[in-house]
């Protein structure tokens, strides 16, 4: 009678064993740029600045939402919109308005019907979307798929898009530490080594973290060798408008790729130049050779996008298809992205020339020269834990520094407090 309960006792043990456990998982690290945003947040210091997080703030350091967003809104609210599903490819008015704006109104490509297009969960959802793509099908190279290249540095998150993609990356040379601007003789030359139809991930505008953008004659060298060599272009755009306060001049290293006969791959984002941030709101297209195959690319993309979210959000992207396809709207959203890139502008200069008055000349000037809602100070990690410590300016370790979160307010303080940290 005895051996009944062992043996039972047994069975639960064997089930115990077999059961399946968590606790083997170890703890994620810590993400640079929400670290730096809890640390703030717990300093009590009235004089705090954070220049950590990449979203647009006002003078008052305040989240700004635009004059033509809430009108839009007003519309759409008037109009009695319902919340039903939207289709895999999202709504198509929204997808049309995304391509005219990055391609242009008057692209041959547009208009030849051969830019295949799918909205997307802001510009992260448009290039996972594209890395799945690329990985699908891409050409392969000596039976591979092709490796990524991606600027050194570029925007954390990408290395983990395209690992979880199950692609591999290197790195070509972009920032020149020396000069704090573009190492252009080794990009040229790691273009020209990389093996042919290499996929290149290109920053169209304000390239985060630098803030550093090749001129226009510079694209037009890239253009040339990433043709030559049968390279992929894949650009991400997330500023477009945003950088220089010219939705047109910011795209026009991509019209430039395309009008050289380029079928690249585009991801765009309107988090920054509509502050849509937290309405994921953003599209990824593909230039292809003609319809039939713009049509089959449109095919696999929804293929790809329907097992991973089913259909995007579509209150964000209605808001963007009103905005854009209403004229007057349209034209007071231009004149909104331009005063926040201005504001970025003046922002840089006025901490400029708070150091130029501390005894500086000519070291700070590519705070100025640099482009978008980043800036690349240049400053060691001891200089930024530094600043955190002693002067309540928060920042990522790299010295990377979020321009939106400067103001007429605190440029001062900021400036004499990087002058502390550099003596």
């Amino acid at each position: 009678m005895q051996a009944q309960p062992r043996s039972r006792l047994l069975n639960v043990a064997a089930q115990l064993r077999r059961h399946v456990s968590w606790a083997k998982v170890q703890m994620g690290p810590a993400d640079p740029i929400l670290g730096v945003t809890e640390a703030f947040k717990k300093d009590t210091s009235p004089q705090k600045i954070n220049l950590g997080v990449g979203a647009y703030r006002d003078n008052d350091g305040k989240p700004v939402v635009l004059g033509c967003v809430r009108k839009a809104e007003a519309i759409l609210t008037k109009s009695g919109v319902d919340h039903e599903y939207g289709p895999i490819s999202g709504l198509p008015d929204f997808v049309d308005c995304s391509l005219k704006l990055a391609y242009g109104e008057t692209s041959s490509a547009l208009s030849a019907g051969c830019v295949a297009g799918l909205q997307s969960l802001s510009g992260t959802g448009a290039v996972r979307l594209g890395m799945e793509f690329i990985r699908r099908f891409a050409p392969l190279h000596s039976g591979h798929v092709p490796c990524v290249y991606i600027p050194n540095p570029t925007w954390g998150n990408h290395k983990n898009i395209i690992r979880d993609a199950g692609l591999q990356w290197k790195e070509y040379r972009y920032f020149d530490k020396h000069t704090k601007g573009l190492d252009m003789n080794g990009l040229m030359a790691d273009v020209e080594s990389a093996p042919s139809q290499s996929v290149f991930l290109l920053h169209a505008c304000a390239h985060n973290p630098t803030g550093v953008d090749p001129s226009v004659e510079e694209w037009a060298q890239l253009s040339d060798a990433i043709k030559r060599k049968g390279h992929i272009a894949f650009f991400d755009m997330a500023y477009q408008g945003f950088a220089s306060g010219d939705p047109k001049r910011d795209a026009a290293a991509l019209t430039k790729f395309v009008a050289d006969g380029h079928r690249v791959l585009t991801a765009q984002s309107f988090a920054k130049n509509f502050g849509l941030y937290g309405e994921r709101v953003g599209c990824l297209s593909v230039v292809t050779d003609d319809v039939n195959t713009r049509k089959a690319v449109e095919s696999q993309l929804k293929m790809l996008a329907r097992p991973m979210y089913s259909n995007p959000p579509i209150y964000g992207a209605r808001l963007v298809a009103t905005v854009l396809h209403d004229p007057t709207l349209n034209a007071e959203w231009h004149r909104e992205v331009k005063a926040m890139a201005d504001r970025i502008i003046a922002m840089r200069h006025a901490l400029v020339e708070v150091l130029r008055t501390l005894g500086y000349t000519n070291e700070w000037n590519h705070i100025a020269q640099q482009i978008g809602m980043f800036a690349f100070t240049g400053l060691s990690e001891q200089q930024v834990k530094a600043l955190q410590e002693h002067h309540h300016v928060y920042m990522t370790a790299d010295g990377r520094i979020s321009m939106a979160g400067i103001n007429t307010k605190n440029v001062d303080y900021l400036g004499h407090a990087i002058h502390a940290v550099m003596r």
